[in-house]
């Protein structure tokens, strides 16, 4: 038994021997005695209750024995705590025993107290003592069997000891506790079979060392040449091909792994210098494009090398240094080398997770420049990594950093610039935008804001030519107009001016996207909205419904429905285009809720024009209207806007509110407050309009 734990007991059967004291003094016949002893026992649980109500998790029974009430003071927490605090202090500083040092002596104090046993036995992970980590991680779950993170560094402890199916079923135990927390078990378990397959690895190029097969003699032999140091730069350069058309197979491939070959490679200094040099001449060049394919050989199919790349010391600073070189040729290479990592899972968490985010999306846009598939390909790296959560998280914390690169992207004449690169990478904007949060730094940069006008102006020139780019940009236009207050009332307007004007165009796309964002304008000045009025903006709706197509159909009746609840004008023309409003009655019948709440507004709105309510004494619009105001729509919008367009047709044609009563008996619909009473009380009430968000794509 440990000396803490034989201490941990004697002072249990010690507290055992003063209850059993305090049991006897309670049953004393003298009363001062037996008061005495009350008071005694009051103390005690008073402390107990106290504990109860910490945040860390303490018990009076734990896995092996039941303990007492613990007989300590307010102020031993207060010292408790405040040497956990300078443990971690010290923990965070790699000051590992010192950290341990705080923690065993809170220990002393306080045995259960499982927040110090966790700590520690993370620090003694970090000094590689993993068995004194596994036996904290017990006392952990003594104190609370729920105790997740005892859990966790159990399983790290486990897998640094090849415990490889241990290790999986103390992760696998943290989901049963907390099925939240799947995301990372996932994470935790792909470690432990990456781990398990890179050992299965190394033992069969160890094998393949010990029968003396040629290639892995010569894999050892080559790096124990390339280990001297001081030599010139081409004789690394030489040997690191050599060594380079070696790594045929995992064999190889792994042997250059345990025999420290990442190290060997990266920690020469005359390495270090070709890489580190700003205008590198021919020799230098030679120099880096050898490591470079070397480490892409090295790191085919094969994980564990991907991690030990990734995490070897200074990567994070020099692959996306060496993606924004000046040498096109290393900046080729690099871009190979990250495609290589981002093909899997695995490498891109190694990308997002230890490499400098920023200077590689600002490196990654500058491929902008090509016109070749190298833009390409580093638009799709981009993409892959923008489609992580965590590069997602990062990017919405990091975007006043990054704004300027993006910015400069839409700032690019697109006459010499890579189109389909552009447009990707416009469309990855574009679906970030899609976070409010993100929206929202979007749209407060003025820079940002006029950045997306002026691409707007120069796409205007040859619409047909650069419609993709217009199609796109449109899409990121879209979701930065769904920031609500707009920042700027005058770049609403000239945003409206500009699809106002693309509304001509004869591409399907265009004019549905431009409709989309001309929908989120109108909404934020009545400007805009007599602009669009004598630009002809209802003509043009009416013509998008009649056409059909559900996306265009929800921008143009939400179009409509702005424009005929701010002005008469508007519900005049309406009716003059669609006498019996036979085109918005048709959208009734719609199971797209947004669509049928729109056209209730507008219909609603045209009853203020006489006779129009007249004209409908034919259809069937008082039964359509019912049953909206009278349904289940998930959206309560659709019922109110159908009961106001009730409302203010029963007023203004009363035979039909004797058509409705006669409506509500052939429906065999009762005359509830849900329909009836909602129709003929809704009149004048306010109007309920409805967008959604829409990605850049």
């Amino acid at each position: 038994m440990a000396d803490y734990q034989e201490e941990d007991l004697q002072k249990f059967l010690k507290n055992v021997d003063e209850i059993t004291s305090l049991i006897q003094e309670m049953n004393s016949d003298d009363p001062v005695v037996q008061e005495k002893a009350v008071l005694e026992t009051e103390k005690r649980l008073k402390f107990t209750e106290e504990d109860q109500e910490e945040d860390e998790c303490r018990t009076t029974v734990n896995k092996t024995m039941i303990s007492p009430p613990r007989a300590h003071t307010k102020n031993t927490d207060e010292i408790n705590t405040a040497l956990k605090e300078k443990g971690n202090e010290a923990f965070v500083k790699g000051d590992y025993e010192t950290a341990i040092l705080c923690y065993s002596e809170g220990l002393e104090k306080l045995k259960d107290m499982k927040v110090l046993y966790t700590n520690r036995a993370q620090a003694y992970i970090k000094l590689g003592d993993y068995q004194k980590a596994l036996v904290d991680c017990d006392w952990a779950l003594k104190c609370d069997e729920k105790c997740t993170k005892a859990y966790f560094h159990m399983g790290k402890a486990h897998l640094a000891l090849k415990n490889y199916s241990v290790s999986r079923e103390c992760y696998q135990k943290i989901l049963e506790i907390n099925p939240q927390l799947q995301t990372q078990v996932k994470d935790y378990l792909n470690q432990v079979d990456l781990r398990e397959k890179a050992d299965l690895q190394e033992k069969e190029a160890q094998e393949a060392l010990d029968s003396s097969t040629n290639t892995a003699v010569m894999t050892k032999n080559l790096l124990e040449i390339l280990s001297k140091p001081d030599q010139i730069p081409l004789f690394y350069a030489g040997g690191i091909e050599i060594l380079t058309d070696m790594m045929k197979d995992c064999t190889e491939r792994t042997l250059f792994r345990t025999h420290n070959g990442f190290s060997i490679i990266s920690e020469n200094e005359v390495i270090r210098r070709c890489f580190s040099t700003a205008g590198k001449d021919a020799v230098e060049e030679t120099v880096c494009m050898s490591v470079l394919g070397l480490w892409q050989a090295v790191c085919s199919e094969n994980e564990e090398n991907q991690r030990l790349l990734v995490l070897h010391p200074d990567m994070g600073q020099l692959l996306p240094s060496l993606l924004a070189s000046r040498v096109p040729n290393i900046r080729q290479q690099t871009l190979a080398l990250l495609l290589q990592l981002a093909q899997t899972e695995n490498g891109r968490s190694l990308i997002m997770g230890h490499l400098d985010l920023t200077g590689l999306l600002e490196a990654l846009v500058s491929f902008l420049d090509f016109s070749d598939k190298k833009a390409n390909s580093a638009m799709g790296l981009f993409t892959d990594l923008a489609l992580e959560e965590r590069f997602q998280v990062w990017f919405q914390a990091s975007l006043p950093d990054v704004l300027l690169a993006l910015t400069g992207v839409l700032k690019r004449d697109p006459k010499v610039t890579n189109t389909s690169a552009l447009c990707q990478c416009i469309a990855i904007m574009g679906n970030l935008s899609a976070e409010a949060a993100t929206r929202r730094q979007m749209s407060a940069s003025e820079e940002f804001r006029d950045a997306c006008l002026g691409l707007m102006a120069k796409c205007e020139e040859d619409v047909d030519l650069f419609r993709e780019v217009m199609y796109t940009l449109l899409g990121l236009m879209m979701n930065l107009c769904l920031q609500s207050p707009f920042v700027s009332e005058v770049w609403a307007m000239e945003v409206s001016r500009k699809c106002l004007s693309l509304l001509n165009s004869q591409d399907g796309g265009i004019l549905t996207r431009a409709a989309g964002v001309l929908s989120r304008t109108l909404v934020s000045s009545l400007k805009i909205v007599e602009e669009a009025l004598r630009a002809g903006v209802v003509k043009k709706m009416v013509k998008f419904l009649k056409a059909g197509g559900q996306t265009a159909s929800r921008y143009a009746v939400k179009i409509l429905a702005i424009c005929t609840n701010s002005y008469h004008e508007a519900r005049e023309e309406l009716i003059r285009l669609d006498k019996k409003l036979g085109v918005l009655m048709q959208l009734l019948g719609s199971k797209d809720e947004i669509l049928v709440g729109n056209a209730t507004l507008c219909l609603g709105n045209c009853m203020e024009v006489p006779h129009v309510a007249s004209s409908l004494l034919t259809t069937d619009i008082v039964l359509v209207l019912l049953k909206l105001a009278g349904g289940d729509a998930q959206k309560t919008a659709v019922q109110l806007n159908a009961g106001i367009a009730l409302g203010k047709l029963c007023t203004a044609e009363p035979r039909c509110t004797a058509q409705q009563g006669a409506q509500l008996l052939l429906w065999r619909m009762p005359p509830t407050p849900r329909a009836l009473g909602r129709a003929q009380a809704a009149a004048g009430e306010g109007t309920r309009l409805w967008d959604r968000d829409l990605s850049g794509h």
